[in-house]
Order: C-alpha cells, then sequence, then structure tokens
C-alpha cells in the first residue's frame, strides 16, 4: 500500500523527526526526550520521507505509525511550550502548530490504513490477526 504525501508533510515530518533525533542525541546534557524505541523507530523513518511512502506490511505499518505518533506528541508539546512562553501568534508557535497540523493528518491516514490492512488480515487468517503481521500487501 502506498501512503501518500505531499511536501509539506514530508518537510514537517522530517524536520521535526531529526528534532526528536537531536533531542535524544542531548539527552545525556539533561534534556527530556522520547523514549528510546521511539527515537529508533523515527531515525528509521527518516530516510523513507523523500516522497510517498510504501507500506509493505501490517508491521511495517505499525512502525511508521509509531514513529509518525512520537513525532506529533514531540510537536504538540513543543506547540504547547511555545504558545505559554510567548502567545499563540508568535512566530514559532506558528510554525509548530502548521507542522503539527500536517503530521497530525499523517498520522489520521495512517490510522486507517493501519484499520483497512487488520481487516484484510482478518479475513485471511480467519480471525487470527497475530498470523498476519507478515503478509504483504502490494501497491
Amino acid at each position: 500500500m502506498i501512503l501518500r504525501c505531499n511536501f509539506e508533510e514530508l518537510r514537517a515530518l522530517a524536520s521535526a523527526g531529526e528534532t526528536v533525533v537531536s533531542a535524544a542525541e542531548a539527552e545525556s546534557a539533561g534534556a527530556v526526550s522520547a523514549p528510546a524505541e521511539g527515537v529508533a523507530k523515527v531515525e528509521m523513518l527518516l530516510p523513507r520521507l523523500v516522497g510517498d511512502i510504501g507500506i509493505e506490511t501490517l508491521d511495517d505499518q505499525r512502525r511508521v505509525r509509531h514513529a509518525v505518533s512520537v513525532i506529533v506528541n514531540d510537536l504538540h508539546t513543543r506547540l504547547d511550550q511555545k504558545i505559554i512562553e510567548f502567545n499563540p501568534a508568535h512566530e514559532d508557535a506558528v510554525t509548530l502548530y502548521f507542522d503539527y497540523g500536517h503530521s497530525r493528518s499523517v498520522l489520521h491516514r495512517l490510522d486507517q490504513m493501519g484499520t483497512e490492512m487488520e481487516a484484510i488480515v482478518d479475513l485471511i487468517t480467519g480471525g487470527h490477526p497475530e498470523l498476519g503481521g507478515s503478509i504483504s500487501f502490494p501497491d
């Protein structure tokens, strides 16, 4: 299956993903960052953010969804901080708002894709979804 993404969505995910990874690297200096598993999934996602994303299996969809969820949660947290620190019209808050919106849209489409994939797996496996994580979904 193909997850279609526009330029703004890819830019928002890539920029915020790099911020998540950078924050994790700076964690030893006392900064707070996402859990290590989430950061690892974000790192694996970054090279794929060059165009539409091919999702081959339900397990792949879940990995990509987890990475995008980490990015969305980080953006939401940073947006809240900027609004509180300055105001909603501050340039950084507005930029984060749009990045959050673009990333949240991708997360929503991933959720819809996951629901569809799970339904197909359920049909194929006769109600044993644990058997379907590696079933291939061609483009």
